[in-house]
């Protein structure tokens, strides 16, 4: 059984943001050595998505409203008064993006055979920035033989 454990970074620029991260988790792979097995893909923040979908514009902007339309910015969350009473730490209204994360998730798992991402032919892997630009951590782990 082989195993590999990445922990990369990515700064983000604005909620949402769609960023492609097939090429990263593909080397990941190829530095693994798995053969056969399967990749998981994870966000460590509980307002940045990973899910897997077409990487095309005018997708990735219909996407877009349709999470605001979801769970609008603009809309009152009792997470956003808990937040302004800690804004002297930097805390920052975001209710929103919880609510979107929710329906998006964490993680995606993807199978490896013949030491490559098995993905359809538009598939690709996104982390989805809900909040605001900052720095994210993706963790990708491998197993297989």
């Amino acid at each position: 059984m082989k195993f590999l454990s990445q922990t990369f970074n990515i700064r983000t620029e604005k909620g949402p943001q769609f960023i492609d991260i097939t090429e990263r988790i593909e080397e990941a792979a190829r530095e693994s050595g798995v053969s056969n097995g399967f990749a998981v893909v994870f966000s460590m923040h509980t307002t940045a998505a990973i899910r897997i979908n077409e990487n095309e514009p005018a997708l990735l902007a219909d996407m877009e409203r349709m999470l605001e339309k979801i769970a609008p910015c603009s809309a009152e969350y009792k997470h956003n008064e808990v937040a302004h009473a800690f804004s002297d730490n930097g805390e920052r209204p975001n209710g929103h993006s919880h609510c979107q994360h929710l329906l998006l998730g964490a993680s995606e798992a993807v199978p490896v055979v013949d030491g490559k991402l098995i993905v359809g032919q538009w598939q690709r892997i996104f982390l989805i920035e809900l909040d605001h630009g900052r720095d994210r951590e993706v963790v990708v782990q491998l197993m297989g033989e």
